[in-house]
Formats: structure tokens, sequence, C-alpha cells
């Protein structure tokens, strides 16, 4: 029985950065690699594919950090003033 991937899910998914990375908010997950128990992303900016970046997979959970989807800038004010 093969191995189970974790996050097999997240492969062209969108996210949103809380704090700008590189001068950028929008990010799509454009490759993964698991190395040993971790998963790591390779993060791209939507409006710029020469930004990449790798980060772990986990940082992902933390809603302080980022959000699924692209959010507007009222939607990212808004969920900034909540926390």
């Amino acid at each position: 029985m093969p191995k189970r991937q974790k996050f097999p899910y997240l492969l062209g998914s969108k996210w949103t950065a809380q704090q700008k990375i590189y001068g950028w908010q929008h990010f799509e997950v454009a490759n993964r690699k698991s190395q040993g128990r971790w998963v790591y992303v390779e993060m791209v900016a939507a409006c710029d594919p020469n930004v990449r970046f790798w980060i772990n997979a986990k940082l992902l959970q933390d809603n302080s950090q980022w959000h699924a989807g692209w959010q507007s800038l009222q939607e990212i004010k808004a969920l900034a003033e909540k926390l």
C-alpha cells in the first residue's frame, strides 16, 4: 500500500499573505515536496512569476500569516482588525 501524501490538495491553491512578501500579497502554490515528515510548498506571486520562495506547508494553517484564496485589500484590512 503506497504511503499517503500530506497536503495533496495544495498544488494550484491560491493564498493571501497578511503582510507583503517581496512586495506582493497574492500567491499560488506551484510545487510541493516532502522531506521526511515535513511538507514544503513553492509559492509564486500572482503578478510576478519571478517571485518564488519555499515555505513549510504548516505555515499556511496560521491565520495570522495566511488566508486561503485571494482576498481584496478591504478584506485584508477587515481581517487584520479582527486579529
